[in-house]
């Protein structure tokens, strides 16, 4: 019996004007692995993941999540089918400390929080210290629970970028995806990356990663998507991928045009 795959994605089409940014683009992601998206720059790779989460539609395409027919949902209702991501762009709150930070993510994913904030009754109280539980448990599975009463200005830069996934971590998802969570990370962070990564598969928990860091893909993923131009040239284990000479063309024959 073959399992439905947790992401299922069909002729997933976006244009900007006349730059066809994803062309016609099919994607399946079967539960509890890590899948990689790779490629160029200006191969698509972002504006899928835009697409898959909510945060730029596409114009045309079916997408779902664990059977739920998504395309053109707002990004919250998307999250309520088990969703949520990270962005290339570092976005927390620089004046909240780092278990706060996490806490507004818990939150914003129980909307009867904020109406037990006005009653201020037991059963906020009670929602209030899951949150905290909720908080600490993410923060415990980047290892940043001992920085949970520091500033978020504190953190340097790479534990900025897992704050950033504990936060993601906070609503509970099945899957999550990834926009270049190593990008500005020297090697030292980047293991700690894959470790944590390793923690959320194997809690079985679905990884959509974009990634520029082919070195940390190959080490990681189970599964890789190539696109260049829009287009999807490869797919399969990242050693088939690594062989395929499309993919060695769109790497280093690009490198070469622009040289």
């Amino acid at each position: 019996m073959t399992t439905a795959p947790i992401i299922a994605a069909r002729g997933v089409t976006r244009r900007f004007g006349g730059l066809v940014a994803l062309d016609s683009i099919d994607l399946d992601v079967p539960t509890g692995i890590v899948h990689a998206i790779i490629g160029p720059n200006g191969s698509g790779k972002t504006t899928l993941l835009n697409a898959l989460s909510g945060a730029s539609h596409a114009d045309a395409g079916s997408i779902r999540i664990g059977g739920h027919e998504i395309f053109r949902l707002k990004p919250h209702r998307i999250a309520q089918f088990g969703l949520a991501r990270t962005f290339q762009n570092i976005r927390i709150f620089d004046n909240l400390s780092v278990l706060e930070n996490v806490k507004v993510a818990a939150a914003c994913n129980k909307p009867t929080f904020f109406f037990g904030i006005l009653a201020s009754n037991a059963r906020h109280r009670h929602s209030e210290a899951n949150i905290d539980v909720i908080a600490r448990e993410a923060l415990e599975t980047v290892g940043l629970l001992h920085r949970a009463d520091d500033r978020a200005t504190q953190l340097p830069y790479a534990q900025r970028r897992l704050l950033e996934i504990a936060r993601a971590l906070a609503s509970k998802p099945n899957v999550l995806l990834l926009d270049e969570p190593a990008a500005g990370m020297n090697m030292t962070e980047s293991m700690t990356l894959l470790d944590t990564i390793a923690k959320l598969k194997s809690r079985g928990i679905t990884i959509l990663l974009v990634e520029h860091n082919v070195r940390l893909v190959m080490g990681i993923s189970d599964r890789v998507t190539v696109l260049d131009f829009g287009k999807k040239i490869a797919e399969g284990t990242p050693l088939d991928v690594q062989r395929n000479p499309l993919v060695i063309e769109a790497y280093l024959g690009r490198r070469h045009r622009h040289a």
